[in-house]
């Protein structure tokens, strides 16, 4: 089972917001896969962030 972290249906908005008519199945899937991967990298660089400044929170500097 995968996890649903990012919905299908976000997926879907965010590609009708840049201004898809349609979007298929396999264009949400991938879509998720590939921000879902970002977000990885991202949060793990913000953790190493946070915890080299000596903190345990993880803060919005952090992920900038």
């Amino acid at each position: 089972m995968t996890e649903r972290l990012l919905p299908l249906a976000t997926m879907e908005a965010l590609l009708k917001k840049a201004g898809a008519e349609r979007v298929s199945e396999d264009a949400k899937a991938a879509l998720k896969q590939l921000l879902e991967k970002h977000a990885d990298n991202i949060g793990k660089q913000a953790v190493t962030a946070a915890l080299t400044a000596g903190r345990k929170t993880v803060q919005a500097m952090d992920i900038k």
